[in-house]
């Protein structure tokens, strides 16, 4: 007994000095707290041994625990590049955050990485917070100090290209993208950012080696195969374009675009039955319902069923006036039915004003299908074949005619 006593007094004092120096050292009155509990732990054995009484077991508990454990434990966070100061303030600016007060949490924080410019998690979770407020320049200003502590921190790397990318900065998201993918290549979220960046820029051959690269790590990914049918699509590449949309719709049924696109592509080979059967299973969907209704109709008028035609080009019109009208007036080939189509003089504001749902990329890879069924319309069958194995070839030759005419 006197000398379980005499050890916890020699190992708790010693504790408690060296807890009370560290203090004076770093000028951190975060540890007031810790060396009042360890000063109630001794209290609690040195009355034990002055009065020579027994403590119950919860006050020895505790007594061990506020001299001896907390201390260690905190010496041993702290031997691995922690410090207590940081520990509380994150702890507390974390329960802030829960209860949405950010400005708090904030200034814990600000005060934080200005005393310890090298804590990485007050960095990240400042960055985090100017990211919730859109602050950007001064999120990706703490996300790049929080890399240049941690420099395994890649997603940090990616939430700097994002912000980049939302700030206009192109080429500087596609670099820090593109030394995130050499540092960790199945990254799926960079891989996709940075192809996405590389059809927005027209960069279609890029965007398909990296689109590939990363399939390598993530086969199953509808994202990856739909967007890779895109790009081999901008590259009127219709084939390999075909191969990967189908991989994307056998992937995800309930994701349209890949059908539409596959419908698009069906007409371009003028494999009519397939575009009819792929567009009929579009409709009921909001976004893109209007569009296979009437390309519906401009089958039917292909294969000369007017009535059909007509029925279809009236529920596109329904569907969204605005989008449609525009296109059958447009359109030649609906010119025998044209006084026969329900034709509104007023379109509503509100579909007019309708923003689409889909990615810039989508939109681009639909108008583009689309104009290409245009100028294939006129190529023979002949001439389609020919089309099938030459990966977009005569439609760019037929294209450039048309233009220099």
């Amino acid at each position: 007994m006197i000398v379980e006593l005499v050890m916890f007094t020699i190992i708790a004092f010693a504790l408690f000095v060296f807890m009370f120096f560290k203090m004076i050292q770093k000028n951190d009155t975060t540890y007031i707290p810790t060396l009042v509990l360890e000063a109630l732990g001794i209290a609690m054995k040195f009355t034990e041994m002055l009065f020579k009484f027994h403590l119950p077991i919860i006050f020895n508990v505790l007594a061990y625990v506020f001299s001896i454990i907390l201390p260690i434990f905190i010496v041993s966070i702290e031997q691995k590049g922690l410090n207590l100061m940081e520990i509380v303030n994150i702890v507390e600016a974390k329960c802030f955050m829960i209860f949405k007060n950010n400005k708090n949490a904030k200034k814990l924080l600000i005060d934080l990485v200005t005393k310890y410019s090298n804590s990485y998690y007050g960095h990240k979770i400042l960055a985090e917070i100017y990211e919730q407020e859109g602050g950007m320049r001064k999120s990706i200003d703490e996300y790049v100090q929080a890399i240049d502590i941690n420099k395994k921190d890649y997603d940090s790397y990616y939430k700097v290209a994002n912000l980049l990318n939302q700030l206009e900065k192109k080429d500087e998201a596609k670099q820090m993208l593109e030394n995130l993918l050499d540092k960790r290549p199945n990254y799926l979220e960079a891989s996709e950012l940075l192809g996405n960046i590389l059809i927005e820029q027209e960069k279609f051959k890029e965007a398909v080696i990296i689109y590939n690269d990363a399939l390598k790590y993530n086969p199953t990914s509808y994202e990856l195969n739909y967007s890779l049918g895109i790009a081999y699509t901008m590259l009127n590449d219709f084939q390999s374009a075909k191969t990967y949309y189908e991989k994307a719709a056998s992937l995800n049924s309930l994701l349209y675009n890949s059908k539409y696109n596959l419908a698009e592509i069906a007409l371009i080979y003028k494999e009519l039955e397939e575009a009819e059967k792929y567009f009929m299973e579009i409709i009921g969907d909001e976004e893109l319902e209007a569009d296979a209704y009437l390309e519906l109709a401009k089958i039917s008028m292909i294969k000369g069923e007017k009535e059909k035609a007509i029925n279809f080009a009236n529920i596109a019109i329904e569907s969204n006036a605005d989008k449609i009208v525009t296109k059958i007036k447009n359109d030649t080939v609906f010119i025998p039915i044209l006084t026969k189509i329900a034709i509104p003089f007023n379109t509503d504001q509100e579909i007019i004003n309708k923003k689409s749902k889909l990615k810039s990329k989508e939109i681009k890879a639909k108008e583009h299908l689309e104009e290409m069924f245009e100028i294939t319309r006129k190529l023979s069958y002949n001439d389609i074949r020919l089309l099938k194995n030459s990966k977009g070839n005569l439609i760019k030759e037929d294209n450039k005619k048309q233009k220099e005419r």
